[in-house]
């Protein structure tokens, strides 16, 4: 099950910080693949947050670069479809001063909960999932009614339905365990399994920070309507 669109608020198609974004994490897969699987170690180990060093308030700027970082194609194809699907609306809804902020400041929470509940750990941990996380858990609660299209693979049929959104961070959550069955071949906490907290701090930010926000996405729904 994939998502292909969901109800917008703007004519505009996506914004351009959802746009810039997808870059930077596409850029820095292309940077990825050039390298071959030692190399592709130390580069998960020296700019993926793994807890036993953060605690020990070794390499901080991990929490800002493992968010552009990801295991494999699976892992990036599914975050980055998630972001240019639903980014545009929670754009249009923050803003382009607030939205990125939101973005960044959702990675770092998801990492948090992750180093709070593994501060041991020494496997990298990687990804946008937690961004992408806080994402939509502000994108639910803004936009409660909006339903999603998904394009869904029953075997060698192919069928195109609408969901709503509560709906979909479910198969969300479900999708973020898959992705580990994809890597690089090389161990992370997401092919572990263990970084589920991060997605749920991911989500719970995402849930704060749009509850501030429902009103103007309210806003934003009510006039795209008229």
């Amino acid at each position: 099950m994939f998502p292909i669109g969901d109800t917008d608020v703007r004519e505009a198609g996506p914004g351009l910080w959802t746009v810039i974004l997808v870059l930077l994490n596409v850029g820095v897969f292309a940077v990825q693949i050039t390298l071959l699987r030692p190399g592709l170690t130390e580069f998960f180990n020296r700019y993926g947050v793994v807890p036993s060093r953060l605690v020990e308030g070794e390499q901080l700027y991990s929490v800002f670069t493992s968010m552009f970082i990801h295991g494999g194609w699976v892992h990036l194809i599914t975050n980055m479809l998630f972001l240019w699907v639903f980014g545009d609306n929670v754009e249009a809804a923050l803003g382009r001063i607030v939205y990125p902020l939101f973005y960044l400041g959702g990675g770092v929470a998801a990492m948090a909960a992750h180093v709070l509940v593994n501060p041991g750990s020494d496997l990298p941990s990687v990804g946008a999932s937690g961004a992408i996380g806080a994402l939509l858990g502000a994108y639910i609660v803004m936009f409660p009614r909006a339903q999603v299209k998904v394009l869904l693979l029953l075997g060698f049929f192919v069928i195109v339905r609408r969901i709503t959104a509560v709906v979909f961070l479910g198969v969300w959550f479900a999708m973020q365990f898959l992705t580990g069955l994809a890597g690089l071949g090389v161990e992370t906490a997401e092919a572990g399994g263990v970084a589920v907290w991060a997605h749920i701090g991911g989500v719970v930010f995402g849930v704060v920070i749009g509850l501030l926000f429902r009103d103007r996405a309210k806003d934003l729904t009510l006039e795209y309507e008229r």
